[in-house]
């Protein structure tokens, strides 16, 4: 059954999916704010809304778009961050404007130009509606991408944030060129920082090990096509923040998702301490060796309690 698909987002990855699912025979409509059209046009003769923008667009545009939102219409959340002022993540800003909605998130390892390729991929559908999460699936299986679900939202979007964050934080390990080990024990312990995120927030624990967390993390920190990754470099080079995004030339989510996860652990006392170095080296008060150095000058304790 072909869908009529609404694209809330004309980058790298809305634009890739679109493409994806008209292949597959489906009607896709898409839409960015370069364009200057309304996107309220986009709800009309709809079966499925995907938002795929950036993370600092989703709440104005959820603003803007529930009051006219059809209560059937479920929403596929592609969009992956921590909004620095309410501090939640975009399915959860988008659950706040349209409670009644049938929401799901799809995230896991899928770098763009892979998938524009024609490379095969994998990713994980999201809902605490089953029901949603199987259908979505059913229909949105491509040649190339293959779909699996879970039943925890919040764990996939608290570990697709987060990773891009250690993605940085790998970016900046391979610039100072500090080999394999330290880039080995830095994920280990990167994803054992997502990890309490992902508890604290109430996602689980097998979620960490699935395609939005491991999964997600290993192609993020290890490939160049990752923005993240190459932001990370940068700094590795003696960027500033500002030089670095200019290089990239396009919007990255790690910088601002590690200021607003930084925030949440102020509140609730989290220890983040590679989030801590990277925010801390965002901010100009360290240098990329010295945030190495903090991190591995840290107190000896067992692995357990890192």
């Amino acid at each position: 059954m072909a869908l009529r698909i609404s694209v809330l987002g004309r980058g790298a990855w809305g634009s890739t999916l679109a493409r994806l699912w008209s292949d597959s025979g489906h009607q896709v409509r898409l839409w960015s704010r370069r364009d200057g059209n309304d996107p309220v046009a986009l709800l009309h003769e709809c079966d499925l809304m995907v938002s795929a923008v950036a993370m600092a667009g989703v709440a104005d545009l959820a603003a803007r778009l529930a009051p006219l939102w059809p209560l059937d219409l479920p929403l596929l959340s592609c969009s992956k961050g921590i909004d620095p002022d309410a501090l939640c993540s975009a399915a959860q800003l988008w659950q706040r404007h349209l409670p009644g909605a049938a929401i799901a998130v799809l995230s896991g390892p899928n770098l763009a130009t892979e998938l524009e390729r024609g490379l095969p991929a994998a990713s994980v559908i999201a809902s605490s509606d089953q029901a949603l999460a199987l259908w979505l699936q059913k229909q949105l299986v491509a040649p190339h991408l293959r779909l699996y679900t879970n039943g925890d939202p919040i764990g996939t979007e608290a570990a697709a944030a987060l990773k891009n964050v250690m993605a940085v934080a790998a970016g900046i390990s391979d610039g100072l060129g500090l080999g394999a080990n330290a880039k080995a024990s830095l994920l280990c312990r990167g994803l054992a920082e997502i990890g309490t995120l992902v508890g604290a927030l109430g996602g689980r624990s097998n979620t960490l090990y699935g395609l939005a967390g491991l999964g997600d993390l290993l192609a993020t920190a290890n490939s160049a096509l990752s923005r993240n990754y190459r932001f990370g470099l940068q700094l590795a080079e003696g960027c500033d923040e500002a030089e670095a995004l200019h290089r990239i030339g396009a919007t990255v989510e790690g910088p601002s998702t590690a200021r607003a996860v930084l925030r949440l652990a102020a509140v609730h006392g989290w220890r983040l301490p590679i989030t801590e170095q990277v925010v801390a080296l965002l901010s100009g008060e360290i240098d990329a060796s010295r945030a190495v150095r903090a991190l591995m000058e840290r107190d000896l304790r067992a692995e357990a309690e890192a």
